[in-house]
């Protein structure tokens, strides 16, 4: 049975052309993997975004029991991002097919900490907007539960997300919050932190 995708426009209407088209495209997405319980096509038409190249956003993002996986892309027309995004959750499916099975070494599997993967989408920071105020003010707050994992989990599940900047977990081997974070050479760096 196909699973019904959610398809919302935010600052653009999303035309019966459009709607057959992405419809269409993510009815074929549980051909990749099964146990998809949930669906959605985010489509948007960004205008205050730096570039006129990156104004058209699509996004997928797919759940099933002991998963969540994203993809975002943005250009300059919205069936060439939507292609986009999809080729890129095509793929992340595909690594996630191979690496769940894989023990944490707590005796949890991979597929477990996808938990956290649900967590961290949310946590994802969005576009910075100029404030009218004189001082800045918290325009949005999350709430999420850390998983324990190690830092080799941290990495496969930031990757898996879809993280290009951090990754916030909670680290098994030094019981604390650590910040994983991935730096200008394309390494990544640990943040550490202490309660003083």
């Amino acid at each position: 049975m196909a699973v019904e995708f959610e398809i919302q426009g935010r600052d653009m209407e999303v035309n019966d052309s459009l709607y057959d088209y992405v419809s269409k495209k993510v009815s074929k997405l549980d051909r990749f993997i099964n146990g998809i319980t949930d669906g959605r096509v985010d489509l948007a038409y960004v205008k205050s975004a730096r570039n006129a190249t990156d104004r058209q956003v699509a996004q997928i993002t797919i759940r099933g029991k002991g998963f969540i996986l994203r993809s975002e892309e943005r250009t300059d027309d919205i069936y060439s991002a939507f292609d986009a995004a999809l080729d890129k959750i095509e793929r992340r499916i595909r690594r996630y097919k191979g690496k769940r099975f894989r023990g944490r070494g707590d005796g949890t599997s991979v597929a477990e900490g996808a938990l956290q993967a649900m967590a961290e989408l949310e946590a994802e920071i969005e576009e910075e907007v100029e404030a009218e105020e004189t001082f800045p003010t918290i325009a949005r707050r999350k709430h999420f539960m850390l998983i324990p994992m190690d830092e080799t989990e941290a990495i496969l599940q930031m990757e898996l997300l879809g993280h290009e900047d951090f990754f916030v977990f909670y680290n098994v081997d030094t019981n604390n919050v650590n910040v994983l974070y991935r730096r200008r050479d394309g390494s990544f760096g640990l943040i550490e932190t202490e309660v003083g």
